[in-house]
């Protein structure tokens, strides 16, 4: 894709990370959190519960990554996190396991960006577009259902039997498309999951999405490395995309 010219030709795919990525994770999971509550009477702070469930997330995968522990999907994960943040805020005997089986279903019902859609349709005309995420197949495969995200496959964690930033996933997931990590470009709106990608031998995009973390969002607020494109949303990346020369 970078031949000895240095002309940067135009990835034959694109895989994206997508929670805050392409969907915003905090208001969603925040919203059903709201129904859960209020069927029940419990006066809580369902922004501040989601942040608390989201924080669980990195230390559960890392134990993977790890070594310390087999590989596990993100749904069984999630839902181990919900025990947690139900126990550490004492909510806990308010949910049975049902309901906790049927909570942790909000990190399917996630609203896309709003650019996120028309975008990906965008890019799509001009290369396959996959996940890259850390969610299993089912669930991406679900929430692309619930948003509308118009992906030519789905892919993820579930591929390499791992969980970025390890570069297995990434390179595992060019490979399960037929392509060298040289032919794909990752898209993210966090800096360090561009690190890696580019340490894996793939091109990078980067996107902010300064509102994923909510109003007092304080990281990744803009591109800190020096990424093949560098783009203010879905749309400009498409129209960046459709520029470039193919290879």
């Amino acid at each position: 894709m970078t031949p000895q010219s240095g002309t940067f030709y135009r990835p034959k795919a694109l895989i994206f990370d997508v929670f805050g990525t392409v969907v915003d994770w905090r208001n969603g999971v925040a919203a059903e959190c709201a129904a859960a509550f209020e069927k029940k009477g419990i006066a809580a702070d369902p922004h501040e519960f989601a942040d608390r469930w989201r924080a669980q997330y990195q230390p559960a995968m890392q134990k993977v990554r790890s070594g310390n522990r087999g590989y596990v999907s993100l749904d069984t994960l999630h839902l181990e996190n919900l025990a947690a943040v139900l126990a550490e805020t004492g909510l806990d005997a308010h949910f049975n396991r049902n309901e906790c089986a049927e909570l942790n279903h909000a990190w399917e019902k996630l609203p896309p960006w709003p650019d996120s859609v028309a975008g990906l349709a965008a890019i799509r005309k001009h290369a396959i577009i996959a996940p890259c995420s850390n969610g299993s197949i089912a669930l991406i495969t679900r929430m692309a259902k619930f948003g509308g995200l118009p992906w030519d496959a789905i892919l993820g964690a579930d591929i390499a039997q791992n969980y970025k930033p390890e570069a297995a996933v990434y390179q595992r997931n060019a490979e399960i498309l037929g392509l060298s990590p040289g032919e794909v470009m990752m898209v993210a709106a966090h800096n360090d999951d561009l690190v890696a990608a580019r340490r894996a031998g793939l091109s990078t995009a980067f996107v902010a999405r300064p509102q994923e973390h909510g109003p007092g969002q304080a990281t990744d607020l803009e591109a800190t490395g020096d990424w093949e494109i560098v783009a203010a949303d879905f749309i400009e990346l498409a129209a960046r995309i459709e520029q470039l020369p193919q290879g």
